[in-house]
């Protein structure tokens, strides 16, 4: 296989197949290096032709909430009070700059994730 531009669905297969077929090659060798262009140019093709729409920020919060074993309550140095945080988690209250800094550090989640603007709704 000539190493070139995937350009469809054709040639992404053909360029996986290759990689499959070259997987365990040691890197820094021929076969190494081929594996790691045709990775770049598979990434490139799946990141404009099926692109992952980043995570809400309340649904990563819980996901991370839930993979890290936490509660709630771990959520309070970060957000505030009990009460503020179950206005964040239930959309009445929108994530202020702190607590997204906060919430980064304490759950490994990347700022720009928390930062991005999710539909919150008024309080009763």
């Amino acid at each position: 296989m000539q190493i070139r531009p995937i350009r469809t669905k054709a040639d992404q297969r053909a360029a996986l197949k290759e990689v499959e077929r070259l997987w365990s090659a040691n890197p820094g060798t021929p076969d190494g290096d081929r594996v790691e262009v045709l990775v770049t140019l598979i990434e490139d093709f799946e990141d404009k032709h099926f692109p992952i729409p980043a995570p809400d920020p309340i649904a990563a919060i819980n996901f991370m909430l839930e993979q890290k074993g936490l509660s709630r309550r771990d959520l309070e140095p970060a957000i505030g009070s009990r009460g503020r945080v179950s206005e964040v988690l239930t959309r009445k209250r929108p994530l202020t700059l702190p607590m997204v800094r906060a919430l980064s550090k304490l759950l490994d989640i990347p700022a720009d994730i928390l930062a991005q603007a999710y539909p919150t709704r008024k309080a009763a």
